[in-house]
């Protein structure tokens, strides 16, 4: 059978049957501030390979997003583009992670000309071991997916901030505002 999708992408084959959700009791973060943040390793786009224990000595904007070229993860990526130097002044990396093949992340990286990496989580293990793999609702549908969440992690791997509920239009100047804080 060929999937299904809303015009936004989203695959009705992970659509679940139309059962009450209580998203409140889904809402609970598996990694809290203060929390040693998961490691993991995974392929990238451009072919590589990542671990988060690389970037030990740098603090790490962990980004999740549901789907490459949607409209609300291109406004997020795009305002982590244009952040970027101002990101990376502060001493530290972004990466993005989502479900997408490490060459749909190609495409998209080269369509919007992002200057970070993009991981490609395809079994959702990264997803799973943050968190952000789970229910969500859209028009009227409950189905599993990946929940738009960022955690800043410092130099030593401890998880500083979590946005639980991230607004993309301007998420990346939070970011900003918190890596000030932070101290870089």
């Amino acid at each position: 059978m060929a999937a299904r999708f809303f015009a936004a992408g989203i695959d009705l084959g992970q659509a679940l049957a139309d059962a009450p959700c209580d998203m409140a009791a889904n809402t609970e973060l598996i990694v809290n501030e203060g929390d040693t943040a998961p490691d993991f390793t995974a392929p990238t786009s451009g072919g590589g390979e990542v671990s988060l224990g690389q970037f030990r000595g740098q603090t790490v904007v962990l980004y999740f997003y549901p789907k490459d070229n949607t409209p609300g993860c291109n406004k997020e990526a795009c305002g982590f583009r244009d952040a970027h130097e101002a990101i990376t002044s502060n001493n530290a990396v972004v990466l993005g992670v989502s479900a997408d093949s490490a060459a749909k992340h190609d495409k998209f990286i080269e369509k919007f000309g992002l200057p970070f990496t993009l991981i490609a989580d395809e079994d959702k293990s990264i997803c799973e071991a943050y968190g952000v793999w789970g229910q969500k609702k859209f028009m009227g549908r409950t189905f599993l997916g990946i929940k738009r969440m960022t955690f800043l992690i410092d130099a030593n791997g401890v998880v500083q901030k979590v946005w639980p509920k991230v607004k993309v239009a301007n998420h990346a100047n939070e970011v900003l505002e918190a890596l000030s804080d932070l101290g870089g």
